[in-house]
């Protein structure tokens, strides 16, 4: 058991992706500001933030509900990426890099359900 959301992989992960997503989408055009550049970062820092708030839950079934948000807001943000790129806001080996981080980030997320039901 960890001794704080901090000491977890899982979160720490999600928090660097979400300093990556943040970062890429700096470049995005003004126009884009309450369109994509908005849902990406909020997807995004979503997965921390549900993740820091299932740490603090009780119950397995509290925890469980916010893991499984964790999740769907992971695979939001991959979505997103994807539609960046094809826009051509995102450069593909990023994207590749960032798809592939969170799809592994997705897999952590579904052991630690199965580990709590």
């Amino acid at each position: 058991m960890y001794s704080s959301f901090r000491d977890m992989p899982v979160w720490q992960n999600a928090l660097k992706y979400s300093k990556t997503v943040f970062e890429i989408s700096n470049s995005l055009p003004r126009s884009e500001d309450y369109g994509i550049t908005s849902q990406i970062r909020r997807s995004a820092n979503s997965i921390n933030g549900n993740i820091f708030e299932a740490y603090g839950k009780k119950t397995k079934n509290d925890k469980s509900n916010f893991y499984i948000i964790a999740r769907g807001s992971a695979f939001e943000t991959q979505s997103h990426l994807i539609y960046g790129n094809k826009v051509g806001y995102f450069d593909d080996k990023i994207v590749a890099e960032l798809i592939n981080d969170y799809s592994e980030l997705i897999h952590e997320l579904n052991k630690i359900l199965k580990s709590l039901h």
